[in-house]
């Protein structure tokens, strides 16, 4: 076994503990927030992990967490619906595509990350809009507080633009 093989492995390692905590978390979400009467989901669990996993793993891992977070929560708890759930997986790929395309094109990483949640936001709007005019799944447009996704919004963008590494876009 040679170094590289050893740092790889390492680097593997990382990603399947980090992906392993981020599920824990997920699977008790609905207890916490039982718990403390409060919603949790206002707080986009979900893209708050997945957005750390872009400073703590890879960028292969990322994107395999846009899928397993919404996919493992609709298992283990039926929440989100399938169809929200794909909604969420397609609407966190977008997040974390538009945020590595963006950068490209800007020396730091805050307008990036505030401009792709933003979109990806939209995006998860309008699909969700039409998903509840055609019954793919009922409820309401607007379930959590836009308070709460601002606040979700600075912290995350203020998380990575201060600890994002340029390494990580190689």
């Amino acid at each position: 076994m040679n170094i590289n093989s050893i740092a790889i492995e390492k680097k593997n390692y990382k990603d399947v503990l980090f992906d392993l905590l981020a599920l824990t978390f997920i699977f008790f979400v609905p207890t916490l927030s039982h718990l403390t009467t409060l919603p949790l989901y206002y707080f986009e669990p979900m893209r708050i992990l997945l957005l750390i996993s872009l400073v703590h793993t890879s960028k292969k891992n990322v994107f395999v967490l846009t899928f397993l977070l919404p996919l493992f929560s609709f298992i283990v708890s039926a929440h989100p619906s399938i169809y929200k759930a794909f909604l969420i997986s397609s609407e966190l790929t977008l997040n974390v595509f538009l945020f590595l395309f963006i950068t490209k094109y800007f020396s730091n990483y805050y307008l990036p990350m505030a401009i792709s949640i933003l979109v990806s936001k939209l995006y998860y709007y309008l699909i969700k809009f039409f998903m509840l005019q055609s019954g793919l799944i009922s409820g309401e447009l607007f379930t959590s507080p836009f308070v709460y996704q601002f606040i979700v919004t600075i912290l995350v963008t203020v998380y990575i633009g201060l600890f994002y590494n340029k390494e990580i876009k190689k």
